[in-house]
């Protein structure tokens, strides 16, 4: 499965330690991420990471034409709903989650039954949608 990673500058030590956590299960799968996430996730994990632009150069448009290209099978986008910053990506992101049938989290609660699932394989479902996806390159 092909996840995507990316999160609020407020919330990034969470995505951080959800990645931790959670390091075993990501890393039978391949991640993606836009670029501050996606380093500070590697960094502190040792996962592979694909590492897309940042999200002030165009990093989440770059996730989102993943997935509507369906080369992604989760998101996990960790939100700060205090801070309206990113209200735009977090809609544009959703649509197209919603659009093209995407699991999406945007809190960490949400994002633990997601990854639990994957690890069930309830997930596999999403491979059925693309049998020739193959993993990002990295």
């Amino acid at each position: 499965m092909n996840i995507a990673i990316m999160s609020h500058t407020k919330k990034q030590d969470l995505m951080v330690q959800f990645c931790t956590a959670y390091c075993g299960i990501l890393s039978k799968h391949s991640v993606c991420a836009t670029n501050a996430t996606g380093r500070m996730v590697a960094d502190a994990t040792g996962l592979s990471v694909q590492l897309f632009l940042s999200h002030e150069h165009g990093g989440i448009e770059q996730i989102g034409q993943r997935i509507i290209y369906n080369e992604i099978d989760m998101v996990l986008f960790f939100n700060s709903p205090l801070d309206n910053e990113m209200d735009k990506d977090i809609l544009y992101i959703s649509r197209l989650c919603d659009q093209h049938s995407v699991p999406m989290a945007t809190n960490v609660a949400t994002a633990e039954l997601l990854i639990h699932g994957l690890a069930r394989g309830d997930l596999d479902w999403r491979e059925g949608m693309n049998p020739n996806r193959v993993p990002f390159a990295l």
